[in-house]
């Protein structure tokens, strides 16, 4: 049995208070208001095994944000003497003790955090000193994969994330077109992997597929407006940015691709859909 892991147990006896679950060898509690309306001696049910407030082993079907092993960005709700505690979607908050921080950690801060499982205690437990964990090359990934990200620190160049906790990539500023803060969980997208192994990122999708999602945005944000948006050619980098999310240049692209399609007609600082579409 898994301390920190989703698993999939069964359900052995039934007491007062609940039910005990095995793996074959060991039992764990589960408390009655995590189990399902119906349930009969002998079904298996997919749980969440931790240790309560007493250190004791308790299964929960109420899913963490992050299992023992991963990285994840999580925020932290209180500041003792020995540590910080912080919320990773359950009764118990996770402690990230105070050896265990890179740098002191604020009250009301995201961090990237990776969960750990203390041997001596048997408990879960966060630490930000993650660069250990990670690698700064690739190793089975492809360009244009979707991954999960976690955005770790703040660069000269952007911001670096970890990469399905497992490698560290780059979001370069100039391709950032949305409000992102350290510790944000995020989907993105392997724009480039370089010579040496580094990993170039991207919070949008890339190439074609990226651009029918954009062109998608724009048709329905014209449906919704009645037909017009005062949008066009002349319009700043920042208002495009603002009502869609991305790059002028990408805005371009995608209203050429509308234009040649017959969707659309553009103007300095308007886009009209065509009688037809409307």
């Amino acid at each position: 049995m898994e301390i920190g892991k989703i698993q999939e147990l069964e359900i052995a006896r039934e007491v007062d208070f609940g039910c005990y679950l095995t793996d074959g060898k060991e039992e764990v509690l589960i408390p009655a208001k995590y189990l399902p309306e119906q349930y009969e001696i002998g079904d298996k049910l997919k749980v969440f095994v931790y240790t309560d407030h007493m250190s004791r082993p308790i299964a929960v079907t109420r899913w963490p944000y992050g299992q023992v092993g991963e990285i994840v960005g999580l925020k932290v709700k209180q500041i003792t003497d020995f540590g910080a505690f912080v919320d990773n979607g359950l009764e118990k908050d996770l402690l990230v003790p105070k050896k265990e921080q890179h740098a002191d950690m604020r009250e009301g801060g995201q961090y990237a955090v990776m969960i750990l499982l203390d041997y001596k205690t048997n408990r879960m437990i966060g630490s930000t000193k993650i660069a250990g964990f990670v690698s700064d090359t690739a190793g089975g990934l492809e360009e244009g994969q979707e991954v999960k990200l976690v955005i770790w620190q703040k660069t000269d160049l952007g911001y670096k994330v970890v990469i399905n906790s497992e490698y560290v990539g780059l979001v370069y500023d100039n391709e950032i077109f949305e409000d992102i803060r350290l510790g944000d969980n995020r989907l993105g997208y392997i724009k480039h992997i370089r010579e040496d192994g580094k990993i170039d990122v991207s919070l949008q999708k890339q190439g074609y597929e990226a651009v029918l999602d954009m062109s998608d945005s724009v048709l329905n944000a014209l449906r919704e407006a009645g037909g017009s948006l005062a949008l066009g050619d002349k319009s700043s980098p920042e208002e495009i940015q603002q009502a869609f999310g991305m790059s002028k240049k990408n805005f371009k692209k995608v209203l050429g691709g509308l234009y040649k399609a017959g969707h659309i007609e553009i103007f300095d600082r308007e886009i009209k859909l065509k009688k037809a579409e409307g």
